[in-house]
């Protein structure tokens, strides 16, 4: 049986208004930095999830290209941008109340100590979990298991007892699985195919029912 449900946080319980592109595109010219592609993006961040801002993974990018363009400066442009943008996906609020009548809930994610910490102050979400750990603050991002046991270990739960919840097949399904918890998939709608690891898979603009009702459905599971 359960006794905790982690989440993950971009993607799953909150998405930006405009696509990351865009996002980024916004920034660069907010910090007269050149173009950067969101790919490129992605990759420096992989290499770069246990910092306290985004700045090392700009600095990756800007690296021996012609430009005046300031790594602090595009971080802080690319965090404003991203909190004017990023909404809480329908119900969530709810959802966490209700399931946390029940069950210990946890926030694991991915990406720098102030740029993910901004993201819960901006969503009003600094008390909603039972604890929540940015990766920047760890050894090891996900899918690292260390990430994975930190969490369980914040909310006083075996790994074995938690579900968690998130839509990247490495870096959540995979990692959470190989720790030893249950994973939920969240589809997204050009995201990956379900992942056979995962114990249940919901599409994204359902999650605040999906995921109580089929948490639900592994408890029934387990006593059968």
């Amino acid at each position: 049986m359960p006794q905790a449900v982690v989440f993950d946080l971009d993607y799953t319980l909150a998405v930006p208004r405009r696509d990351r592109t865009t996002i980024l595109e916004a920034a660069t010219d907010a910090a007269g930095a050149p173009d950067l592609s969101r790919a490129d993006y992605l990759e420096a961040h992989r290499r770069n999830l246990t910092g306290e801002t985004r700045e090392p993974i700009f600095a990756e990018l800007l690296e021996n290209r012609d430009t005046e363009a300031e790594p602090a400066e595009l971080a802080e442009a690319y965090r404003d941008e991203i909190a004017a943008d990023l909404r809480a996906l329908p119900g969530v609020e709810s959802m966490l109340t209700e399931l946390g009548e029940r069950y210990r809930i946890g926030l694991l994610t991915n990406g720098p100590v102030l740029a993910q910490r901004d993201k819960l102050r901006t969503l009003g979400w600094e008390e909603a979990f039972d604890a929540a750990l940015v990766t920047g603050e760890l050894e090891a991002g996900k899918p690292d298991v260390r990430a994975f046991e930190a969490i369980a270990d914040e909310l006083g739960v075996d790994p074995e007892r938690a579900v968690y919840v998130g839509d990247e097949v490495e870096a959540d399904v995979e990692g959470a699985t190989d720790a030893g918890m249950t994973a939920i998939q969240i589809l997204l709608e050009d995201g990956p195919d379900p992942d056979p690891r995962a114990a249940a898979h919901v599409r994204q603009e359902t999650v605040a029912t999906a995921i109580p009702a089929a948490i639900t459905e592994l408890e029934s599971a387990g006593d059968s």
